[in-house]
């Protein structure tokens, strides 16, 4: 005898949800969407597993999603596998394990799901959806700013209001912490005192450093006034050339895409630990999550590259409703062709199975609006 209630079937961990009509098509469609993007943009798409050998994934760039990876073993190898949280390592050792020799500038694209420990803040989806580009080889800011161009065209493409890119140098934050000798412990809290832009803080752990660190905190904002904030800064000359960076970046991608919201802010940590230079982060007006995230990093073998992942899923709460097919029901007896000529005009047929029954009644019962009625589709209501 057991006390525990009777399990229930439609109960799944938490994080992970079933996608159910409408939802499940509209993602896909979204998706699909995003990927006829990227492919007039000659990004070629690559799909890897969603499962790989731990030592495999979590190499390079891999390392840094250690800890939001779900490991298990394999039965057969007894050899332990790991579960993706991310695509971008994975494209990362692609093009140095399967593509070495394909002619840089190499564009990937890629689209599928991924799995996390745990979501942030510890709600939200667990599994989660990834579409995104990785342009591997150029190391300048014209292949930052294609990247920021093609995810701009995706959102707009979806129809996505209130874009913004919010771009960060966190390496430059790091390079300034290095001259400081800056180590251990007083490192992390100064770190964690510039993520929470902390002024107090900054003032008692920087040192001094702390002026510097503090101006950098006003840096933020729109992209013009923060970069003229940041250029009235005195840096050393190695945090001077990552700044005059990312004032590169904005001006290359303002130049390509005109009128585009940028904002930025130089001592932001957002991103994954790989990333090593300007990095984005895509969000949308009264859109609390962010849309996709990406930036700059060195793929396998230490190859520049850069790149930006969206998230479907997400995209898909900010943007419009995609049209839905129109359903028309097909009573027994309907020719084929007439069914396939439905079909090809963008219709979805749903026909009858037997030839008995109502078939206005079936119609409505499966949310048909229309129905073939002397080879035409007409409204169901009228039938």
């Amino acid at each position: 005898m057991t006390d525990d209630p009777p399990f229930n079937p439609a109960l799944l961990p938490a994080g992970f949800v079933d996608r159910l009509p409408p939802e499940a098509e509209a993602e896909a469609a979204g998706v699909e969407t995003l990927m006829r993007v990227f492919a007039a943009h000659g990004y070629d798409r690559v799909t890897p597993p969603l499962l790989e050998f731990e030592e495999t994934l979590l190499s390079g760039a891999g390392s840094a999603v250690a800890e939001q990876t779900f490991r298990l073993m394999d039965p057969d190898t007894r050899r332990m596998m790991a579960l993706r949280p991310d695509m971008t390592p994975q494209i990362a050792r692609i093009a140095a394990t399967r593509l070495p020799d394909v002619p840089r500038p190499l564009r990937l694209a890629y689209a599928g799901p991924c799995i996390l420990m745990a979501s942030n803040r510890g709600e939200g989806d667990r599994q989660i959806s990834q579409a995104g580009i990785e342009l591997i080889g150029p190391d300048r800011p014209e292949a930052d700013a294609e990247i920021v161009a093609i995810a701009a065209e995706c959102l707009a493409t979806l129809q996505v209001r209130g874009v913004s890119f919010d771009l960060t140098m966190p390496s430059l934050t790091t390079a300034l912490l290095d001259t400081g000798g800056f180590d251990g412990q007083v490192r992390g809290t100064l770190m964690r005192a510039l993520d929470r832009k902390d002024a107090a803080a900054v003032a008692r752990h920087g040192g001094e450093l702390a002026p510097v660190l503090i101006r950098l905190l006003h840096a933020a904002g729109p992209a013009r006034g923060a970069l003229a904030e940041l250029a009235a800064v005195a840096l050393p000359p190695a945090v001077r050339a990552l700044s005059e960076r990312l004032a590169a970046t904005v001006a290359a991608i303002e130049a390509r895409v005109p009128g585009i919201r940028l904002t930025v802010d130089p001592v932001e940590f957002r991103g994954w630990q790989y990333h090593t230079g300007v990095c984005v982060s895509v969000y949308a007006a009264g859109q609390r999550e962010e849309l996709g995230r990406g930036g700059r990093y060195l793929s396998n073998d230490d190859e520049p590259a850069c790149g930006l992942t969206l998230r479907p899923d997400i995209i898909l709460r900010a943007a419009p409703a995609l049209p839905s097919r129109v359903r028309v029901f097909l009573p027994w007896g309907t020719p084929a062709e007439t069914g396939a000529a439905l079909r090809a005009g963008g219709y979805a047929t749903v026909g009858a199975l037997a030839p008995d029954g109502d078939a206005r009644a079936e119609a409505v019962m499966l949310s048909c609006p229309l129905m073939v009625v002397d080879g035409q589709a007409v409204p169901v209501d009228g039938a």
